[in-house]
């Protein structure tokens, strides 16, 4: 888990992470506790998203999701379903969630919603 969780956090939580953080570079209210909080948003919303698109591979149809449903197993590719399972996956998901809104509380910024409402919408996507 360690290593997809790295080698995730390479791959989409880098652009996510960037996306945010460039953001946060247009605020002139972002002082050093708020970047850092928002780094860990960042983190957190990268992982979530990867973690939800491995659940997806497995529970929705590749009408819905666009792409190839289940080939991530069809190409023996590890994802985090298949090293934790299913239920787990989700679980971890709802997690990653919790730890975003609780950076975003962290940060000390006064608008957070959209942020907020991005990570609800990540990990609680169908497709």
């Amino acid at each position: 888990e360690a290593q997809l969780r790295e080698m995730h956090r390479l791959k989409t939580g880098a652009l996510l992470l960037g996306s945010v953080l460039m953001g946060a570079a247009c605020n002139e209210k972002a002082d050093g506790a708020a970047l850092a909080a928002l780094t860990d948003y960042g983190q957190a919303l990268g992982v979530a998203f990867q973690v939800v698109d491995d659940i997806l591979d497995v529970v929705a149809d590749s009408a819905t999701l666009g792409k190839t449903a289940g080939k991530d197993a069809a190409n023996d590719k590890p994802t985090y379903v298949s090293l934790l399972g299913l239920e787990t996956a989700r679980a971890h998901a709802e997690e990653l969630r919790l730890q975003a809104h609780a950076a975003l509380a962290r940060s000390g910024l006064a608008d957070t919603q959209a942020l907020a409402a991005l990570a609800d919408m990540v990990v609680q996507r169908t497709h």
